[in-house]
């Protein structure tokens, strides 16, 4: 009996651990539930929330990509540097993209133009809040300095965070008058007021560093891109002070158009500015309340009054845009490279083969002496010497080609890439793309811009350029994938994708020639190019 009663009480005390240990897995279960709940990313059906410096953001999720449009960055009063945005209490919804920089453009209504609340930035990325350190990349769009806006859709960053596992940031920012207006020549309170759209990219850049993380990104891991005034901006930031250290490799990308404006050039343009609105250099503060419509029409008349305005497509800009005032920005960039403190930072950087020429490659029936008799315009008794260089360039070439070929961006590109690779040792890699755009019956070629769809991965969402073809789609594979590499090891190497990438040198010109065979191509065109435009 006493045997039999031990026999239960040891039974009673399996049974009692096991309803314990039970009791304890069914509570872990209950409260993981409940974190799992309460966590934005265990689910597509509720809405992301991410801690930042200076709120919560909710999100939202598609296909496996948070994405979060809106986000305050700065604010800033008119010609004044940006400060950090105003903290608010609860969850800011971040599910549409901020009001765009104010310009004068016919695709960017009125309605969604805000002075104010332009200060946003947009992230995507495949996990939040995750631990883990992805690499970030941070674009600038194009427009010069003048336009432009971090919602165009072939720049959304969700095709390029899923396939890359990378963290996608764009950015808007202060444009034209409202963002580099110089007044510094008649009130200290502007003294910066002459780069200050510049100034609020490198408040977006310190807003990356401090809030990333919470995004899955790695503040340690930043790569600065753009294309166009984008890739003009991308220099500018490796002259500035203020963003060393915020970024550790830069994307340029037909971005080499040199800036001539200094503190000398851009003081006068603001007191011309001042001249044209009848304003008394005591009375700057005015500035303050002029309507932004009646501020562009006087910066207008101001610049045709110094210098007349600058042509599309030339080399050389005037006007309102980043100035070299030897403390916010040192140097202007590609004059011919950057400042010595972004020595250090790894470049990929390349143009297309038309850029602004397209309208020619859509002569198909162009006769060769018809081009002949076009070139001679320009190059006169050298039209002959034009053509064979150009053929020793490239040659398959159709006499349209000969009309479109691009001298705005390529030969700057060289020799920008030619300085840098005799002053550091840092990566650099060239790249020119030469596949053109099959849209309206192939009469577009490589046109400016290009690039960029196929560079994200992004050629269903700017169709209209590259074509919805198996063609296209392989052609943004490999600019993509080299893009990924690039941002995440430095190297855009795609073995088994790309032939060999070598860095360029000066001596031997190395560039990943782009087309639907792609190709390493040595100093092809230098010869051609220093022919059309004779730089040092």
């Amino acid at each position: 009996m006493i045997i039999l009663q031990y026999l239960i009480n040891i039974k009673h005390r399996q049974i009692n651990f096991t309803m314990r240990r039970f009791s304890s897995i069914y509570l872990m279960i209950t409260l993981g539930l409940f974190i799992m709940s309460c966590n934005p990313k265990t689910t597509e059906s509720q809405e992301p929330v991410v801690s930042t410096t200076a709120g919560d953001v909710s999100g939202s999720i598609n296909d496996s990509v948070f994405v979060f449009k809106g986000i305050p960055y700065a604010t800033a009063e008119r010609f004044m540097s940006p400060q950090d945005p105003i903290a608010w209490e609860g969850v800011r919804e971040t599910t549409d993209f901020g009001p765009v920089a104010k310009q004068v453009v016919p695709w960017y209504p009125d309605s969604v133009q805000d002075e104010n609340e332009l200060f946003s930035l947009n992230v995507w990325t495949q996990g939040i809040n995750d631990g883990k350190k992805r690499p970030v990349l941070v674009w600038l769009h194009g427009g010069g300095f003048h336009t432009g806006a971090s919602n165009d859709p072939m720049t959304y960053g969700e095709a390029m965070a899923k396939k890359g596992d990378i963290v996608f940031v764009s950015v808007n920012h202060r444009l034209n008058i409202l963002g580099f207006l110089d007044l510094s020549a008649v009130d200290d309170k502007y003294a910066q007021s002459a780069n200050v759209g510049m100034l609020d990219i490198v408040k977006a850049l310190e807003w990356v560093n401090a809030n990333i993380e919470k995004f899955g990104g790695d503040p340690a891991d930043v790569t600065i891109c753009g294309e166009s005034g984008g890739g003009g901006k991308v220099g500018t930031l490796m002259c500035m002070p203020s963003a060393n250290g915020l970024f550790h490799k830069a994307i340029i990308q037909s971005g080499t158009i040199i800036n001539n404006m200094d503190k000398e050039k851009s003081q006068a343009l603001g007191l011309a500015v001042l001249e044209t609105l009848g304003i008394a250099p005591d009375e700057v503060e005015k500035l303050e309340t002029i309507p932004y419509l009646e501020l562009v029409k006087a910066g207008n008349e101001a610049i045709a009054k110094i210098s007349g305005p600058r042509r599309p497509g030339s080399q050389g800009m005037f006007g309102f845009a980043p100035s070299a005032d030897g403390d916010i920005l040192v140097q202007q960039p590609f004059s011919p490279t950057f400042a010595d403190f972004s020595n250090d930072i790894p470049i990929l950087m390349g143009s297309t083969l038309n850029e602004m020429m397209p309208v020619f490659y859509g002569e198909k029936d162009l006769t060769l002496e018809q081009a002949k008799e076009r070139l001679a315009k320009e190059y006169g008794k050298n039209t002959d010497k034009f053509i064979e260089l150009y053929a020793k360039a490239y040659p398959d070439y159709t006499p349209q080609d000969l009309l479109s070929i691009d001298k705005v961006f390529r030969p700057y590109t060289i020799r920008t890439a030619d300085a840098r690779s005799l002053e550091t040792s840092a990566p650099l890699y060239l790249y020119f793309l030469a596949w053109k755009s099959g849209v309206d019956d192939a009469s577009k070629g490589s046109f400016h811009g290009l690039d960029i769809p196929l560079a994200f991965n992004t050629v269903d969402l700017r169709a209209d350029w590259t074509g919805d073809t198996e063609e296209a789609w392989a052609m943004a594979d490999k600019m993509s994938s080299a893009w990924i590499n690039f941002i995440k090891t430095a190297n855009p190497n795609v073995e088994g994708v790309l032939p060999e990438w070598k860095p360029y040198t000066a001596e031997e010109g190395a560039t990943m020639y782009f087309d639907n065979e792609s190709k390493i191509v040595y100093n092809h065109d230098k010869e051609l190019m220093k022919f059309m435009v004779p730089i040092e």
